[in-house]
């Protein structure tokens, strides 16, 4: 139990690290990952009023369609990253911050990324 703990507040502790530094404006949001072993998760949000202005996961686009084959992780997060992106230039948003809290930028990450740039966001 010792050794999950201090991992834990090691991975918090790069959470930390990093919001220290990033900050999000309604013109241009923090936009923040989350991994789950199952689905991807990310949001908008504007630190300023300290409002989340949109969201997209791997779980709503799977409910939305149902019994539509399983894609592969990356490729879930790619749409997710697309999705994002097309919602953020509908709502007026060109541009935000990316904050990949305590993730490398590597695999499911960066495929989030790159579907999040030709959904039409600039990062």
């Amino acid at each position: 139990m010792k050794a999950i703990k201090k991992l834990n507040q090691k991975r918090m502790r790069r959470v930390a690290r990093t919001r220290a530094v990033i900050s999000g404006t309604a013109t241009r949001p923090r936009l923040t990952v989350r991994r789950s072993n199952r689905y991807f998760y990310a949001q908008l949000v504007d630190d300023v009023k300290g409002n989340t202005l949109l969201s997209a996961s791997s779980f709503t686009i799977a409910k939305a369609a149902k019994g539509a084959a399983k894609e592969n992780k990356t490729a879930n997060a790619f749409s997710v990253g697309e999705l994002i992106g097309k919602k953020a230039t509908e709502k007026g948003i060109k541009s935000a911050v990316f904050d990949r809290r305590s993730y490398k930028f590597h695999g499911r990450v960066k495929s989030f990324v790159d579907g999040a740039k030709k959904g039409g966001l600039t990062i």
